[in-house]
């Protein structure tokens, strides 16, 4: 059985068909999610949470719908949106049971948005509340032009603010080279890869993700974004992260089974989540 490790279910691509649409994951083996709490606007952020509090009662009363958790964070983006209110409303959100991480939170430097000092800064805010509240971190790290230059600073924010709280986190849709995997590791993190791993131009991504033991990674969707190929560009959503798995059993040479066995050990260790969670 699967965990997709970052979906954002709150999106709205799913208004019409999100009951059904967990129904597939389902049944694709799907038995956790962990719903994204970032929203379009960093107001929106409890929005994961909703979802979870909607669809988690019906699948405990026999539903065929997968556990939800939720995570909350103000994406890198909308850092210039993270006042004290924000803040204060991220410090609540973490306190609820439902919500085991803050993220997704990062820097973004490939996108146009908020002033890199000014995502430096709102990272930096973010941490020293999860950190309050001990929640892993999901972090989202892009340079410019594919640069390492966000994942540099990123590394050096993270070792001097988060490494002392001993809480690791995700390196969340992980897109850098073996280095900064291997550096992130040393930092406590799991690396998760999302379906970009199965389109055909990602060699690179795919060698990393080759290199690494498999109690230290993750698969995730990023629905509804990043859908595996051969679907590249239509909506993604939670059924396919069995596609992403099936292509990092195939770079480790198992079955598909035991990189999901594997990653849901692994989603359950960061988290603290008992052996029921997965299955």
């Amino acid at each position: 059985m699967l965990i997709d490790s970052h979906a954002h279910l709150d999106n709205a691509r799913y208004s019409e068909d999100r009951a059904a649409m967990l129904t597939r994951a389902w049944e694709a083996g799907v038995r956790t999610i962990l719903a994204i709490g970032i929203g379009e606007q960093a107001a929106g952020m409890d929005g994961a949470l909703a979802i979870c509090r909607e669809f988690n009662p019906q699948s405990a009363q026999g539903g065929r719908f997968p556990r939800l958790y939720a995570s909350a964070g103000v994406y890198p983006h909308n850092t210039p949106e993270a006042d004290d209110a924000v803040l204060a409303k991220l410090d609540a959100l973490l306190a609820e049971p439902e919500v085991i991480a803050c993220g997704e939170i990062g820097l973004d430097y490939y996108h146009e948005g908020a002033a890199h000092a000014v995502q430096r800064e709102g990272l930096i805010k973010q941490l020293e509340i999860a950190a309050a509240r001990k929640r892993p971190i999901l972090i989202h790290c892009r340079g410019t032009n594919e640069g390492t230059d966000a994942f540099d600073d990123l590394l050096v924010i993270l070792q001097e603010h988060w490494r002392p709280a001993g809480l690791g986190g995700v390196m969340h849709c992980f897109g850098a080279g073996l280095e900064q995997a291997e550096r992130s590791l040393d930092l406590g993190f799991l690396i998760s890869f999302a379906g970009n791993v199965t389109y055909p131009k990602a060699q690179n991504l795919r060698d990393v993700a080759a290199r690494l033991p498999v109690d230290a990674i993750l698969v995730e969707t990023d629905a509804p974004w990043l859908c595996p190929a051969p679907d590249r560009g239509k909506r993604n959503e939670p059924a396919f992260v069995a596609r992403t798995a099936a292509m990092l059993a195939g770079l480790h040479g198992v079955e598909p089974e035991e990189i999901a066995s594997a990653t849901t050990k692994n989603f359950r260790r960061l988290f603290g989540l008992g052996a029921d969670v997965g299955n």
